[in-house]
């Protein structure tokens, strides 16, 4: 089974910035990760003291899916990504900032 080649990291954050930006959306780089290769953590923040974060996954076929860990208050989503930030470098931090709650991936969302 072929599966389609991987976007370079930064070049895929810069869309994901630029749809959500054309909704009507803030999102910004919180942190820089690897431009080539580093993982992206996404994360929605609807201004109410929650938040919600999307980290990547692939499911058995090798295909890209977002997995939530669910709606938090913004302080636990925060200590989360800090957690993932120490056990890898490279990673990157989309920050979302919408009042709809709305994440703009495109992929698979489980």
């Amino acid at each position: 089974m072929d599966i389609a080649p991987r976007l370079k990291a930064d070049i895929w954050v810069k869309a994901l910035i630029r749809r959500a930006q054309a909704a009507g959306a803030m999102a910004m780089v919180v942190r820089r990760g690897d431009d080539t290769s580093g993982t992206v953590l996404v994360k929605v923040n609807p201004l109410n003291g929650e938040a919600e974060v999307f980290s990547p996954a692939r499911e058995g076929d090798g295909s890209l899916v977002w997995l939530s860990k669910g709606r938090q208050p913004e302080a636990d989503a925060d200590a989360y990504i800090e957690k993932q930030r120490r056990f890898d470098p490279d990673i990157w931090v989309i920050e979302i900032e919408d009042r709809e709650g709305r994440h703009f991936l495109q992929e698979k969302v489980g």
